[in-house]
């Protein structure tokens, strides 16, 4: 019997019925576009409303007003007093301390000896030099006398000439050239006095640095070695023992005067073109105002630091002691109306270009791009890109300086 084709309805009698497998796109499409339209629209609503976000504790922020009023020009620095003037103990030659003739701290007078130094080599070398100046001397000595000499015997033939001359026994020409020689030892005394001043000057100068020419030579080895004061004063920073070995250009100390001061202070290079002389500077010690002035900028930078000199307008404070700190107020310019917002960490991270703008319903926060000018250690001003009203966050933005959008939680959780 021939088997029944596939067509008929006996075949597969009995048996389950084998049905087909649905295509992948069937079975998951419905899952798939679920999944891409929730993404999708997450992706949306947070690019949307500008991204990326973070969300940040209320609590973990500063926000202030921004508002109009009286914008002063001014910076904050710490001040310090000093002396109004200092010079400096310096060692014109080398040596040994051999003596030190008063304490650290001491009120001195000018001129007065404050450290002995003792050098061997230098007072033999000024021994020596002082033997030759008076050997050089000497020979001095003895050409004037020789001059003196000459000149005494030319006066006397001179006075007898004139009488063989009056008397025709003498010719013309003989007088005039016997008197052409006594003006020679006239103009060559000159010359042999002047030449004997400028050596003793020279000398005196090589021995004791004084030009006058006037110092004792016979001292000048202990001159040289002896530190005076330069001028009244109180004498601080003394660095002198005895045994102490000091090169020559050695500093021991200083000497500070004692009835006048100035204020000096290390202000930010931002400000280095902003501040100049005359500038009004204002302070308080002990509930009572004072006023100084600009004096000098010293233009160097230093450690991101110039200096600047204060001079007071009146009397300094009383009871104030060298090094004691003072907080100053500079007066860059003038107060003048202006839109401001408090100053705060932002301005440092962001250097015054942008902000996080507090949306008004108070959930979110936007950045923003701004202008900022003026800055004083309480305000910013506000050029352009905000108004008055609105509340920026004024803390620091370490923690997202990439980010756009910031979402405002009032609880202490943060993603």
């Amino acid at each position: 019997m021939a088997p029944l084709p596939p067509e008929s309805p006996a075949y597969g009698a009995g048996q389950d019925r084998v049905l087909a497998r649905k295509p992948l796109w069937r079975r998951y499409g419905i899952a798939v576009l679920v999944v891409a339209a929730l993404a999708g629209g997450g992706v949306w609503l947070m690019w949307s409303r500008g991204t990326p976000a973070y969300k940040v504790p209320v609590g973990q922020l500063t926000i202030a007003t921004v508002r109009e009023g009286s914008f002063e020009d001014y910076i904050a620095v710490r001040g310090a007093l000093a002396p109004y003037l200092t010079a400096y103990l310096t060692t014109e030659q080398g040596g040994t301390v051999k003596q030190v003739l008063v304490e650290d701290g001491a009120m001195v007078k000018a001129g007065q000896a404050l450290v002995v130094l003792s050098n061997p080599a230098l007072q033999l070398q000024v021994a020596s030099q002082q033997l030759a100046f008076e050997q050089t001397r000497l020979k001095y000595e003895q050409d004037l006398l020789d001059i003196d000499h000459k000149l005494s015997a030319l006066k006397s033939d001179l006075a007898r000439d004139k009488i063989l001359l009056d008397g025709n026994a003498l010719a013309p020409s003989t007088y005039q050239q016997e008197q052409e020689e006594y003006n020679y030892y006239l103009k060559l005394r000159d010359a042999t006095i002047a030449s004997r001043q400028v050596e003793q000057k020279v000398r005196t100068t090589q021995l004791t640095g004084d030009t006058s020419g006037k110092t004792d030579l016979a001292n000048a080895g202990v001159e040289a070695l002896t530190i005076r004061a330069p001028m009244d004063g109180q004498l601080t920073a003394l660095d002198a023992q005895v045994g102490q070995s000091k090169p020559q250009g050695s500093i021991l100390g200083q000497v500070n005067s004692a009835d006048r001061f100035k204020l000096t202070a290390q202000i930010d290079q931002f400000y280095l073109g902003r501040v100049a002389d005359g500038q009004e500077a204002r302070f308080s010690v002990d509930g009572r105002d004072y006023r100084a002035h600009v004096a000098k900028v010293y233009p160097q930078v230093v450690n991101d630091d110039f200096k600047a000199d204060f001079y007071f307008d009146d009397a300094p404070p009383p009871g104030m002691h060298i090094g004691q700190s003072i907080d100053l107020k500079i007066e860059l310019g003038g107060a003048a109306k202006a839109m401001m917002l408090p100053n705060g960490p932002f301005y440092q991270d962001t250097g015054g270009n942008w902000v996080f703008v507090v949306t008004p319903d108070g959930r979110a926060a936007v950045r923003r791009p701004v202008h900022m000018g003026r800055k004083n250690p309480d305000n910013v001003e506000v050029v352009d890109g905000l108004r008055p009203g609105e509340r920026v966050i004024i803390s620091g933005y370490e923690a997202y300086p990439k980010v756009d959008r910031l979402i405002l939680e009032n609880n202490n959780s943060a993603h």
